[in-house]
């Protein structure tokens, strides 16, 4: 740009150039939340109850990044194709496991169980004894149990089916309870009183020694309640090698949040993922969208068979019912 100075001669003005985006940088922009999520959830990163609310979203982050693979691919950046693709390939052990699942011929005496939360007892207890009745399960484990909550599973037929129980229900979501068609003993301090209650119980199984069994419900990870939550999930027990141990409930926690994979290194395997059903949703349910995370949970030791999982929609509460077919030495 010229313009005549007063004084004479000529001001010359440079003229200013316009940033734009390259396709580098529009490459790179688009690779990098996906890199940043893989690289968090691969090293347990999350922190703090919003991260640890994101993870939940995992397997969908791992099917986005495919898009700026793509991107990177076709745009020819190689180091933004290496990203992209070291990024999609972590996504892809974190997650493909629990759809493909793995052959299992283990042989033992079969254990089925049944879990659902029943939204502040308001499970349809009509469909539950269908799926009891159906399914035939050893134990059933309840939580969000209330008094009104046990006394309409009773009105249905529960207790004809289902007799012995160890019971923790309350009026809020903090109630829990456990109903077998084999005698319970009750287990007390085995869970450290964190979160809402969580009954345990030794199942006498016929056939061989008892299986031990913990009703888990810890808080959800919303705001404070975070710290609550991981140390319920940690105070778990671990597996043992004496006794046969299966955790059944609500964890409000998927197989990408750091605490849940460390209460699965103590000798754990998720049920559903063992047969391909691990990303199948659990909650929410009986909403304007369709389920979308998967918190409800059968964790199983080592030694267990699972030869069949299915999740089934309950009317009147936002959680699916889980069903597991196991084998127990």
């Amino acid at each position: 740009m010229h313009t005549e100075s007063a004084v004479g001669g000529t001001i010359v003005t440079p003229a200013r150039r316009r940033r734009r985006l390259t396709g580098t940088t529009l490459t790179w922009l688009a690779l990098t939340p996906f890199a940043a999520w893989a690289l968090t959830r691969v090293a347990g990163l999350e922190r703090g109850s919003l991260a640890t609310q994101l993870m939940t979203a995992t397997p969908y982050a791992a099917a986005g990044s495919l898009v700026p693979l793509i991107i990177a691919a076709c745009s020819r950046k190689r180091a933004a194709t290496a990203v992209a693709l070291l990024t999609t390939t972590a996504f892809g052990f974190a997650v493909l496991p629990r759809a493909l699942g793995t052959a299992d011929t283990t042989a033992g005496r079969p254990f089925r169980v049944l879990t659902i939360n029943m939204l502040f007892g308001r499970a349809d207890p009509q469909t539950i004894l269908g799926l009891v009745r159906r399914y035939e399960p050893d134990v059933l484990s309840t939580q969000e149990l209330t008094p009104d909550g046990v006394e309409a599973l009773d009105t249905a037929g529960l207790s004809g089916l289902m007799p012995y129980r160890v019971l923790q229900d309350a009026w809020s979501a903090s109630g829990s309870g456990l109903y077998s068609k084999h005698p319970l003993k009750p287990i007390y301090n085995l869970v450290p009183p964190v979160g809402h209650n969580m009954p345990a119980a030794m199942v006498a199984l016929p056939g061989g020694k008892p299986v031990e069994f913990v009703d888990v419900h810890p808080f959800p990870p919303l705001g404070p309640q975070v710290t609550q939550w991981i140390e319920a999930l940690d105070g778990l027990p671990a597996a043992s090698g004496d006794t046969v141990r299966v955790l059944a409930g609500d964890f409000n926690a998927t197989l990408d949040h750091t605490p849940m994979r460390r209460l699965l290194s103590r000798g754990y395997k998720d049920a559903a993922a063992q047969v391909g059903a691990g990303l199948i949703p659990t909650w929410p349910a009986n909403k304007r969208v369709p389920p979308i995370i998967t918190i409800d949970h059968v964790l199983v030791d080592q030694r267990v068979g699972v030869k069949e999982v299915s999740v089934h929609t309950v009317p009147r509460t936002d959680h699916r019912a889980v069903f597991a077919e196991l084998s127990v030495p």
